[in-house]
């Protein structure tokens, strides 16, 4: 089996690229966001429009992802899953520099599939999508990354950009939007409030069972 795990409002209490264009970006984000929320351009489009509007200098943005909270579980799930060689890789269509700032903040060092946040002169940024897919609206495309596994794949979840993933997964932790989807869709899931419901889950789930994709 292999773990794909959501960053934002998953293993952070918020989305963190909220936080950030709350604080460092013009307020003309939220045009943007509500042009992705209405259906009128891609994740990746809207992404990319709003990382133009931050303006801040990498030490403030560094500074600023030290203080984002985490759920205090993530450390023991990320251990446990090494302990029991099960893959695990976070994947994300938000910002790799604030995930790997959280990372080191835990000393953890995970696969990253992520935005790539890219430093310009003046505290200008943009963004890379080393993980698109032409066919898919959005920055990273974790259905592509999911196809691309030959193991089972568990998907822990919290939004949008997890509900293509939950269609072909073998294996559903959802709570927030992502829980409503799979209820409105007849997705089979396991709901979770904490990383350390995942954890519980793993620590009586034999993983001659999880590598079936069944669920105990």
């Amino acid at each position: 089996m292999t773990i794909m795990l959501d960053f934002d409002g998953t293993i952070t209490r918020q989305d963190t690229t909220d936080l950030i264009l709350e604080s460092f970006a013009h307020p003309s984000w939220r045009d943007v966001e509500q042009d992705w929320e209405s259906g009128r351009i891609g994740s990746m489009e809207c992404m990319r429009r709003q990382v133009a509007l931050i303006r801040a200098s990498a030490a403030e943005l560094d500074a600023f992802a030290d203080q984002i909270a985490v759920d205090p579980h993530f450390p023991d799930l990320a251990h446990q899953c090494r302990a029991r060689g099960i893959p695990l890789t976070i994947v994300s269509d938000g910002l790799d520099r604030v995930i790997m700032r959280v990372l080191a903040r835990y000393d953890l060092r995970l696969p990253v599939r992520a935005n790539r946040l890219v430093a310009l002169s003046g505290g200008h940024w943009s963004l890379a999508f080393p993980n698109a897919a032409s066919e898919c609206g959005a920055g990273t495309c974790k259905c592509g990354l999911a196809l691309a596994e030959s193991e089972a794949v568990v998907l822990i979840g919290d939004g949008r950009s997890d509900f293509c993933v939950a269609e072909t997964a073998q294996i559903v932790f959802a709570k927030s939007k992502l829980a409503d989807h799979c209820r409105r869709n007849g997705i089979s899931y396991l709901p979770f409030e904490t990383l350390g419901d995942v954890a519980q889950w793993l620590t009586h789930a034999p993983v001659r069972t999880l590598k079936n994709g069944a669920v105990p």
